[in-house]
């Protein structure tokens, strides 16, 4: 492949390389480096979020490596360039989780300022971490460059006592040595070989949610979603997204033309097949926002709840990412799914081809378990459903994966932030048959909306995750399992019900219904809005600050602009 095949005249990085206009700027190209011939080719970010703060991140550097190299080969200019992440895994359990979601706003923001600033003409985006796979699936909708995504990889599993495990069994742990139940030295036998490679939470945790969200939805090549972090062959795929994205350049497939309403059902669906997380009902709104698409919680959870749950992943399920990997990988998920109707397949993809093509050579084996054929499912339902009800009028979400009983009824047990309520469950100042209500942690009352993954998995390892219930306008981890229900809307700081609470009240959810409810009426609670008064954050300065101001409802996906109904322009149009 030449530059003849690509009309710089028409492509943004013609504003900083053609013409004598451009001499300043095709000097500093000089300065490190690049030839003419270089110069005259489209140039091709490769966006990582490379960093030393978790395992999550670590191979990336060396996957964009391979993109470059992938790129130069089709007649590209790669560029590369990090952006930042926040860890789930170390930020769990604090305030560092406030950070969280919002780093998924500025993960979206700092590529798109740097795609705008350089004039880049198409971007091979290569993430780890939870926020990370969104923010950079935003950011190219948002930018509508030609664009392919491509995951990092999961981590493998690590063994203690001849099992498999993962960091959920470390932070489950944490409850069962709080009851007693776990000696110092085996808590800390267990840290030290949980995570034993680079990559992702190897479980169906978000970031390989997201990860098969990105093959559904068609912006990375089929299978690439798969190998875990340390096999070469991820290079291979990383190397074939560079040469791709070229394609794209030259035939102008761009993300919008892939990311329709059609294809986010196709992610939903595989969402709901493989009892994925629920920060999906965040984040696919949120891809969906960014190209003008009404696609919010609601949506979502009609998918849902329509989808049946055929992959026996962790949380609920028994095994990993690896183990799907190995007898096939998303691609036979989606197959599975395909087959038995649950998916459009005509649905272009960054291949040039559409869904259908891109599986046909695929079949979902039979002598394994890892997942089941639609006529099989483990549940009719998918694994995660939405909630609705006088508790929750924007609506709420719970992962029912792996879960035997679907109905829960029970006081309410208030707590107004997480560390109260973790601190009562370490205490074990908790009952069975309570919900236990953390509020004030939605996305402008956190602000952030924090992950409550070390409640949650205190209470499971001190053997009550049956036998309590716990709501909060906060999240939860992928990895989070038991009755434990997320989003609920409208957020505590705005005035929400969830804010209107008090100890002993009545509670009943139930997941096979759709129903979230108080026992009290209308008069009752609207005696107690008039006494209610909103409470002054400690974020009253920087970026925490910034994104309160901003931040939508999590029932349209927590956004923080008008999205793709209020542009004039597109950057890949200037």
């Amino acid at each position: 492949m030449t530059a003849e095949r690509f009309d710089k005249s028409k492509l943004p990085s013609r504003h900083v390389s053609i013409g004598p206009q451009s001499a300043p700027h095709r000097s500093y190209y000089y300065a490190m480096g690049m030839t003419e011939k270089e110069i005259a080719q489209p140039f091709v970010a490769v966006a990582t979020t490379w960093n030393e703060a978790a395992p999550c991140n670590i191979s990336l550097q060396r996957q964009a490596q391979a993109v470059k190299k992938g790129v130069k080969a089709a007649g590209g200019t790669p560029r590369e360039f990090t952006t930042i992440t926040v860890t789930d895994g170390i930020a769990m359990g604090h305030a560092g989780m406030k950070s969280s979601l919002v780093s998924r706003e500025v993960i979206a923001d700092s590529v798109e300022l740097t795609m705008r600033g350089h004039c880049y003409d198409a971007i091979v985006g290569l993430a780890g971490c939870d926020k990370s796979l969104p923010g950079l699936m935003m950011a190219m909708v948002r930018l509508n460059v030609p664009s392919v995504f491509m995951y990092g990889g999961s981590i493998l599993p690590g063994r203690h006592k001849g099992k498999d495990v993962t960091v959920q069994d470390v932070f489950e742990a944490v409850g069962r040595h709080s009851a007693g139940n776990m000696s110092d030295e085996e808590l800390h036998e267990l840290e030290c070989v949980a995570c034993p490679s680079a990559g992702s939470c190897g479980g169906q945790f978000t970031a390989n949610t997201m990860a098969c969200v990105s093959e559904a939805i068609g912006l990375a090549l089929p299978g690439s979603a798969g190998a875990p972090a340390p096999y070469e062959s991820r290079d291979a795929y990383a190397e074939a997204s560079g040469q791709q994205v070229m394609e794209l350049i030259a035939g102008n497939i761009r993300p919008r033309d892939i990311v329709t309403r059609k294809s986010l059902e196709n992610a939903a669906r595989v969402v709901a097949a493989s009892g994925g997380s629920t920060n999906a009902g965040l984040h696919l709104p949120a891809i969906a926002h960014e190209c003008g698409i009404d696609f919010d919680l609601h949506d979502v959870c009609r998918i849902f709840r329509e989808t049946p749950y055929i992959a026996d992943l962790k949380p609920g399920g028994r095994y990993v990412a690896r183990d799907m990997y190995e007898i096939g990988g998303v691609p036979v998920l989606l197959k599975a799914l395909l087959d038995g109707g649950y998916l459009h397949g005509d649905c272009l993809t960054v291949t040039g081809k559409t869904l259908a093509e891109n599986l046909a050579g695929y079949r979902l084996p039979e002598d394994q378990d890892v997942i089941r054929p639609v006529s099989n499912p483990l549940s009719t339902t998918g694994g995660v459903v939405g909630l609705r009800g006088n508790l929750a009028p924007e609506g709420a979400i719970v992962k029912i994966a792996g879960m035997k009983n679907l109905k829960f009824t029970g006081t309410a047990r208030c707590f107004d932030c997480e560390e109260d309520a973790f601190k009562a469950v370490e205490r074990r100042d908790y009952r069975e048959g309570e919900v236990i209500v953390i509020r004030y942690e939605g996305p402008k009352g956190g602000p952030g909306m924090r992950e409550m993954l070390a409640t949650t998995a205190a209470i499971y390892g001190q053997g009550m995750g049956d036998k309590v219930a716990l709501i909060t306008d906060g999240r939860f981890s992928g990895a989070t399992r038991g009755f434990c229900i997320g989003h609920v809307g409208p957020e505590a700081a705005v005035g929400g019900p969830i804010g209107l609470l008090r100890d002993g009240d009545r509670i009943t959810i139930d997941a096979s219904t759709g129903e979230i409810s108080v026992a009290l009426s209308e008069a009752e609670l609207a005696e107690r809005r008039k006494a209610w008064q909103p409470r002054r954050t400690n974020y009253q300065s920087g970026a925490l600050w910034k994104y309160a101001q901003t931040v939508g409802t999590a029932e349209k996906g927590a956004v923080t602009h008008p999205g793709g109904k209020a542009e004039t322009h597109v950057f890949a149009d200037i």
